[in-house]
């Protein structure tokens, strides 16, 4: 079989990871699944999908096992761990697609290693749209032999983007740009409960900016899709965007570079989410901002 249709492993099957590995099916591979949610699992086509009972049983039947997953700890215990991919006896690339800090990333690729196991840090950006039409932003670090050798498979989920051999250097490009995505949210919501209080129609002024210097993917997509309807259901939640931007401000305090907005950008989400909850939406950011202008950025229809 060859590496575009060969049996391929993915854990994770949330918000992006669904998406994927749908992607993966359509493109004619087999692909081997784990999730710990039954949901997660349900509606997929049992003859191109097998259930797996461990990340273990996952790395014993694919070469190639790509992970999705929320936090460093859990993507830790899930490639190293006592019943983790590593104890598989077929896996020979793991490809991580989630966003853990460049230090788990040097960490789980310095063990993987022992193991002759290669590791792809591979975060990806361009939110659940980007997961089903393939159009992600795919940020790549690892040695150029082996991103030449996967390549074909992370071109199912959108264009690449070559880092560096280092192990981080793609995370900390994702860091970079998920601060800079939730400060526009910030920085926008301000800017357009200003208007609302002054009269003006927030989508009147959102055509305006981006019309302008100062448009944003806040005010391209966030706000017309999200909160001038009063949603808040962007698809990407306050819990995810703070430990996002939180890892960002002390990866550049590690590296000496200071980060004042970034470290603003924390603060507000974590008012968020003591307010509305680590599920809520990250857009509602803009709701602590209506509340504190005693305004809403809302469509005048």
């Amino acid at each position: 079989m060859s590496l575009a249709t060969e049996t391929l492993g993915f854990i994770g099957l949330g918000r992006m990871g669904g998406p994927m590995t749908r992607r993966l099916i359509d493109a004619g591979h087999h692909v081997v699944v784990y999730d710990t949610r039954a949901e997660a699992l349900a509606d997929l086509p049992a003859d191109k999908v097998t259930i797996a009972a461990s990340p273990a049983e996952v790395g014993a039947a694919a070469r190639v096992v790509i992970c999705s997953l929320p936090s460093p700890a859990i993507l830790s215990s899930v490639i190293l761990g006592e019943d983790g991919v590593a104890a598989g006896s077929a896996v020979k690339i793991v490809i991580d697609v989630s966003t853990t800090g460049p230090t788990v990333a040097s960490s789980i690729a310095a063990n993987l290693k022992e193991k002759g196991i290669a590791f792809v840090d591979s975060p990806i950006s361009g939110g659940l749209a980007g997961a089903r039409g393939g159009t992600l932003a795919v940020m790549v670090s690892c040695p150029e032999a082996t991103f030449t050798e996967v390549d074909p498979i992370l071109a199912n989920f959108g264009r690449r983007f070559y880092c560096g051999d280092a192990p981080g250097s793609a995370q900390v490009a994702k860091l970079g740009n998920n601060m800079i995505a939730a400060a526009v949210i910030l920085l926008s919501a301000e800017a357009l409960a200003m208007g609302v209080k002054a009269g003006l129609d927030p989508r009147v002024m959102c055509d305006i900016i981006n019309a302008s210097s100062g448009r944003n993917s806040a005010t391209q997509e966030k706000f017309p899709r999200s909160v001038l309807p009063g949603t808040f259901d962007f698809g990407f939640t306050t819990g995810l965007s703070y430990k996002d931007v939180r890892m960002c401000v002390d990866e550049a305090e590690n590296l000496g570079v200071p980060m004042v907005g970034g470290a603003l950008v924390r603060q507000m989400l974590a008012a968020t989410k003591a307010r509305f909850g680590a599920d809520s939406d990250f857009t509602s950011m803009a709701r602590i901002v209506e509340e504190w202008a005693g305004v809403e950025i809302r469509d005048r229809a």
